[in-house]
C-alpha cells in the first residue's frame, strides 16, 4: 500500500493515472462517435441504438460510474501535475521559446477546462434536456436535429470539437509516451496516429451540426416523430 500511494503521489505515478484514465476517455470519444452516426441511417435506427442502450441498466450505470471515475482521475492527475511543476519552478522564465513543444501541448490546461464545461452543457442538452427547446424524452432524432437547428448551439459543438481536436492530439501522443509505446525509430508513426485519430474524430463530430444546418438532417413528418414519443 504504501509503495502504491508513493508512486501515485510521484510526477510518473500522476502521469501514468492521466494515461490510463485518458484511455478511458478515448475510448467514450470513439464509442459516442460511431454511436451518433447512425444519425445517418435515419431516425428509426438512431432511437433504436439509443434504446438497446437504456434496455440494460446496470451495464450503462457501470460505464457511466466507470466514465465518471475517469473523469475525476484525469482532473486530479492535470491539476496535481500542474501544482508540482509550479513549486518545481516558482519563478517563470524570462522569455518562452517554445522550441520543442506544440501549440496543442500549451493549451492542454484551456481546452481541458472548455471540454469540461462543455461536457456539462452537453448533459444538460441532450441527456437531461434541461436546455433544450423542445426535448422529447426517447426521441433522440428529434433532438438530435432540433438542438442543432439552433445557429448558437452548432457553433458552440463546433467550437469544442475543435479544442476536443486540440486536447485529443496531444492527449493521445502523450498517452503513448506514458505507456511505453515510445521509440525514436517510431516516434513518427506515433505522431501520425495521434493526428490520424483526431482527424477522424473531429471531422465527424463537426459533420453532425453541419449536416443540420445545411439541411442534409432533417425533422420527420409530424405523424411519424409524434408515433415515435408515445
Amino acid at each position: 500500500m504504501n509503495a502504491g500511494s508513493s508512486f501515485v503521489r510521484s510526477s510518473i505515478g500522476k502521469k501514468v493515472v492521466m494515461a490510463l484514465s485518458g484511455v478511458v476517455l478515448f475510448g467514450f470519444v470513439i464509442g459516442h462517435m460511431l454511436g451518433n452516426l447512425q444519425v445517418y441511417a435515419g431516425p428509426t435506427a438512431l432511437n433504436a441504438y439509443a434504446e438497446s442502450l437504456r434496455k440494460v441498466p446496470a451495464l450503462l450505470w457501470a460505464a457511466r460510474t466507470t466514465l465518471l471515475v475517469a473523469v475525476g482521475l484525469h482532473i486530479w492527475a492535470a491539476v496535481s501535475l500542474t501544482a508540482l511543476n509550479r513549486r518545481a519552478r516558482p519563478v517563470g522564465y524570462r522569455e518562452k521559446g517554445h522550441r520543442e513543444s506544440t501549440y496543442a501541448s500549451r493549451t492542454m490546461r484551456w481546452t481541458g477546462v472548455f471540454l469540461l464545461a462543455f461536457v456539462v452543457y452537453h448533459l444538460l442538452h441532450f441527456t437531461w434536456g434541461t436546455v433544450h427547446p423542445s426535448f422529447v424524452h426517447g426521441d433522440v432524432y428529434h433532438n438530435f436535429v432540433a438542438g442543432f437547428r439552433v445557429s448558437a448551439v452548432s457553433a458552440f459543438y463546433i467550437a469544442a470539437m475543435l479544442a476536443l481536436g486540440l486536447h485529443l492530439y496531444h492527449g493521445v501522443w502523450s498517452m503513448m509516451h506514458t505507456l511505453g509505446f515510445s521509440h525514436p525509430r517510431y516516434d513518427p508513426l506515433r505522431y501520425r496516429v495521434a493526428a490520424a485519430v483526431t482527424a477522424v474524430v473531429v471531422i465527424a463530430n463537426i459533420s453532425f451540426p453541419v449536416a443540420v444546418m445545411a439541411g442534409w438532417l432533417r425533422e420527420r413528418p409530424p405523424s411519424a416523430a409524434t408515433h415515435a414519443s408515445r
